[in-house]
């Protein structure tokens, strides 16, 4: 059974995802709450795997409160819940640890393949929200960049900090992962079999220390792989 706690400020949304879960013969509700600060308690006195978490909250957001659930140990996976599709706090809860967000009103099919998805290690993005997230990844990246006063100039790209750490084919494999291409699609781009993209990426996660794929999009956006100054198509 999959172990899973829904923390919301909405008493209604809470009830209908427990709902949602408790109807699965693979999962069961083992606990709720309505603040960042329950989600915390709940995640340190009960065993559980996956946790389903507002992302604006009173007394404690979202973002904190997924910093110090990850930070106490590898479990409960954070999968974050919002209706402002991509902002500033779901980045912020994706750096902290999270393993993906979902809108609260994704399809019950997508909230429950969501789950079993984290709960067996993978990242999860809600399918409508992919475009808003790379589009968010690519805007912070263009806040970041130095100019003149006037914008007139810029500082010209630095080299990549990876070039030491990665080979090239790696680099060209990060690369085309940040701008969210697929396996199948880098296989087809780079003329690869996708066997051979599966052993890239996974050599990624191990010298990246990187959590799962959705770290390595952000990480390609905050080294300049990919990003404003750059011409990134979106899907």
């Amino acid at each position: 059974m999959i172990r899973v706690a829904v923390v919301d400020d909405q008493p209604l949304l809470v009830s209908a995802f427990a709902a949602l879960v408790d109807a699965q013969p693979d999962m069961e509700v083992v606990g709720t709450g309505a603040d960042g600060r329950e989600a915390v308690a709940l995640c340190a006195g009960t065993d559980v795997d996956v946790l389903l978490l507002d992302i604006r909250m009173p007394v404690l957001d979202g973002v904190e409160a997924t910093r110090l659930i990850v930070d106490a140990g590898p479990l409960p996976r954070v999968v974050i819940l919002t209706t402002f599709n991509v902002d500033e706090l779901v980045l912020g809860a994706l750096a902290a640890g999270a393993r993906g967000f979902l809108l609260k009103d994704a399809e019950p099919t997508d909230v429950l393949d969501a789950v079993r998805a984290v709960h067996e290690g993978r990242a999860v993005v809600d399918p409508q929200a992919t475009p808003a997230l790379l589009d968010a990844l690519r805007s912070g990246r263009a806040s970041g960049r130095q100019g003149d006063p006037h914008g007139e100039t810029e500082r010209p790209p630095e080299p990549s900090p990876l070039a030491g750490v990665l080979t090239p084919r790696e680099i060209e494999v990060l690369t085309l992962v940040g701008r969210g291409r697929t396996n199948a699609e880098i296989c087809a781009e780079l003329f690869i079999a996708e066997t051979t993209v599966k052993t890239h990426v996974s050599s990624l996660l191990l010298k990246l220390d990187a959590r799962d794929r959705v770290a390595l999009v952000v990480l390609a956006h905050s080294v300049g792989l990919v990003g404003a100054d750059r011409d990134v198509p979106l899907p």
